[in-house]
């Protein structure tokens, strides 16, 4: 049986940099619409500006990690998050877990995050604490 492949750090990049695209693609005009440019800049707008700059984003990644296990960037780039014991898909509360601890692995300039790189299963500190990594889709999903 095949050994999986875990995405490491620069595809990991690569597929954030085109979501936080499509979330500006798809949050954006929202923004300008019940605030002005400048809120989607600096992050203001009172409560409104927190739900549209924050939870707005939070809730679609969530969504998309729940029923596609991946974000769009990642199903560009054929990856996937799968649970770190097994391989199969990870439960709601791993992903939300997974996505609050994005602020733990973010914190300490970005350390968490940039973890990826040296760990041997390519995890970063929001995949362990959530018990998932991220595989590259054209292997098998054998992780043990």
């Amino acid at each position: 049986m095949n050994e999986v492949e875990f995405a490491g750090f620069w595809i990991r990049f690569l597929a954030f940099i085109l979501d936080s695209i499509f979330i500006l693609i798809l949050i954006a005009p929202i923004v300008i619409l019940f605030l002005d440019a400048d809120a989607l800049i600096a992050g203001g707008g009172g409560f409104i500006g927190i739900i549209l700059n924050y939870l707005a984003p939070a809730l679609v990644i969530i969504l998309f990690w729940i029923y596609k296990s991946a974000t769009p960037g990642k199903i560009i780039l054929k990856m996937r998050i799968v649970d770190a014991d097994n391989g199969d898909k990870p439960s709601t509360a791993q992903f939300i877990g997974r996505y609050l601890s994005y602020y733990i692995a973010a914190i300490p300039l970005g350390l968490g995050l940039i973890w990826v790189a040296f760990d041997q299963r390519k995890q970063g500190w929001h995949d362990k604490l959530a018990g998932t990594v991220v595989i590259r889709e054209t292997q098998n999903r054998d992780i043990r």
